[in-house]
């Protein structure tokens, strides 16, 4: 049985018993050092130069995305950056876009440089080893936007689905003009599911990949005749065993 997200019970303790953890920007900023969030605010502007994604199979126009990968040694605390590399994932986890090498551009150097990043990434990978201890996390991080020029956007496509990796981030980053989006997550090896709308910056959902399958619901203008609104999230998978290749 799935329990509410925001249960008042800390982090390791939720996603060892729940599989997930929902984090407020509250709970995520105390998580982090001090000074994180202005160092994170400075970049907010990246995710406005976000190309197009020219993968999508469902003929659509709505997501723009970069992707990168790195790698985090967790005896040595280091986390490094993988020269560019495609994304990658089976069919058995996302039958509309697996089973090809799907090529973005990269997370730009400015961002992937910034301590504010390489911090999140390595705390977030620290926090995981406590779930589940391993060596290394093999990291993939993807900036999504999600618009509604065409009239509808949408955030997962393939529909619910599991990563085939560890763990999975959703943090929202900023979501303007636009309504629906509904989060929903469920137990995968049962009907129990939790619904929530993701809606202040920075809200941040973890998820245990094996435990739970999740999707975002489609998003609309949130007043008819306009379509200028967006959904900006960075996700981030972590997976002990490589990254995923064919």
């Amino acid at each position: 049985m799935l329990n509410i997200p925001t249960a008042p019970k800390p982090t390791v303790q939720a996603l060892s018993q729940d599989g997930l953890r929902l984090l407020s920007p509250a709970d995520l900023a105390e998580a982090l050092p001090p000074g994180w969030v202005q160092g994170w605010t400075a970049l907010a502007p990246s995710w406005e130069d976000l190309p197009p994604d020219a993968h999508l199979k469902d003929g659509g126009h709505y997501r723009r995305r970069r992707h990168s990968c790195f790698i985090q040694d967790l005896a040595n605390a280091s986390l490094i950056q993988t020269p560019h590399r495609a994304h990658w994932q089976p069919t058995d986890y996302n039958a509309l876009h697996g089973g090809f090498e799907r090529w973005f551009e990269p997370v730009e150097a400015s961002v992937t440089a910034a301590p504010a990043w390489t911090t999140l990434l390595a705390e977030l990978g620290a926090l995981f080893a406590q779930v589940r201890p391993v060596a290394r996390w093999f990291i993939e991080a993807h900036q999504f936007r999600i618009d509604t020029a065409g009239g509808v956007g949408r955030p997962t496509p393939e529909g619910a689905h599991r990563d085939g990796v560890d763990f999975v981030v959703v943090m929202l980053l900023a979501r303007r003009g636009v309504k629906g989006g509904e989060t929903r997550v469920f137990d995968a090896n049962g009907p129990q599911g939790l619904r929530f709308v993701m809606e202040e910056p920075l809200t941040t959902l973890l998820l245990d990949d094996a435990r739970v399958i999740h999707e975002t619901t489609p998003i609309l203008p949130a007043e008819a005749g306009t379509q200028n609104g967006h959904r900006d999230t960075l996700v981030l998978t972590y997976r002990a065993d490589g990254f995923q290749s064919p």
